[in-house]
């Protein structure tokens, strides 16, 4: 797959500065959690029921709706970039901030999963009304994706997992799972941590973990995930949350029951969810597709926004023609690794 060139934006984020940001912002209830949306595309205000028509092939079908999730202690932001190509290439899509995360109200006491399985359910229902859902998820976001397709009752006409955890992930993430020992002493030291250190090493550690290429990060990107460990206590609870979540993952998954199409994504520079793990995850799911990228880290909306936003749209197109039964299956190329 190659990457259509475009020119060189006036601005930063892909447009001349005299254009509107094609992005919407709203704030919406999703599973009786208040959230901010991100936006391209046809509003659900003016969504329509579709016509009943006695013959189905007199119906016309209709384009797909792309749901982007994001990762832990990331936002909707994170997919800032690949809506605005969206929004160039006329293509309907909404990023969400998950429970707990980004502008989105907290996550309550308790397992986390169930309540980000609600949550997911919602916005898969609201979106279903405009047409058909491809979902698409980066690391927790790629569970949450995953675990919907296991609801046979929601209206998913397709996956992308893209770094989902779970399956053979990285030392960095068995350490939190399997020793707690390192977040202990953090929350034990006798004098907490200044705020600017935990800033200063957040900055640091951040493009690391997150980008192929640590020199290439956006400095705005690596800014909002340093906002969310602004001192000694935010950091602690941040920690303690991450441990949980990733217990929660040892059952995470009954992928047997994923019938839609499913594209499984691996980055071979992903520092959190290696990928093996993807290699791993496509050979429990075999109808799905898997794309190896070497040169991709953890978030590769953040390392590629085009090639993310054009992948999206060729995979979602070919689901939904598997839907509808005019193809045998979505096919996917790649620069690196393509299986089926």
């Amino acid at each position: 797959m190659t990457a259509t060139k475009r020119p060189a934006p006036a601005v930063r984020g892909g447009r001349p500065s005299s254009e509107p940001d094609p992005i919407r912002v709203s704030f919406r209830r999703f599973a009786g959690v208040r959230t901010r949306v991100l936006e391209v595309g046809p509003p659900v205000a003016e969504a329509e029921a579709p016509k009943r028509s006695r013959k189905r092939a007199a119906e016309k079908p209709r384009a797909p709706r792309l749901v982007l999730l994001h990762g832990y202690c990331d936002s909707a932001d994170t997919w800032r970039a690949v809506l605005a190509e969206f929004a160039a290439a006329g293509v309907a899509a909404i990023a969400v901030d998950l429970p707990g995360f980004g502008d989105a109200q907290p996550l309550r006491p308790g397992p986390m999963l169930p309540q980000l399985d609600a949550f997911t359910a919602a916005v898969v229902r609201e979106q279903a009304v405009l047409g058909p859902v491809v979902l698409a998820g980066n690391s927790l976001g790629g569970t949450m994706s995953l675990r919907a397709a296991q609801n046979p009752r929601l209206p998913i006409a397709g996956v992308v997992s893209i770094a989902a955890p779970g399956f053979v992930d990285s030392w960095l993430v068995r350490t939190v799972a399997r020793n707690p020992l390192p977040l202990r002493l953090f929350s034990a030291l006798p004098v907490p941590v200044p705020g600017f250190v935990v800033r200063a090493v957040a900055e640091q550690v951040v493009p690391r973990l997150l980008y192929a290429d640590a020199a290439a990060a956006d400095v705005t990107q690596v800014r909002r995930f340093t906002t969310l460990f602004p001192d000694y206590r935010a950091t602690t609870s941040r920690l303690e949350e991450a441990r949980q979540l990733v217990s929660e993952l040892a059952d995470a998954y009954q992928l047997d029951r994923v019938q839609v199409p499913l594209l499984v994504v691996a980055c071979g520079k992903d520092k959190l969810v290696t990928s093996a793990s993807g290699r791993q995850l496509h050979t429990l799911v075999p109808h799905s597709r898997l794309l190896v990228r070497e040169d991709w880290g953890h978030c590769p909306q953040l390392d590629d926004p085009p090639e993310i936003a054009e992948l999206l749209t060729f995979f979602a197109a070919g689901a939904i023609r598997m839907a509808g039964g005019k193809d045998s299956a979505p096919a996917v190329a790649s620069e690196d690794t393509a299986a089926g």
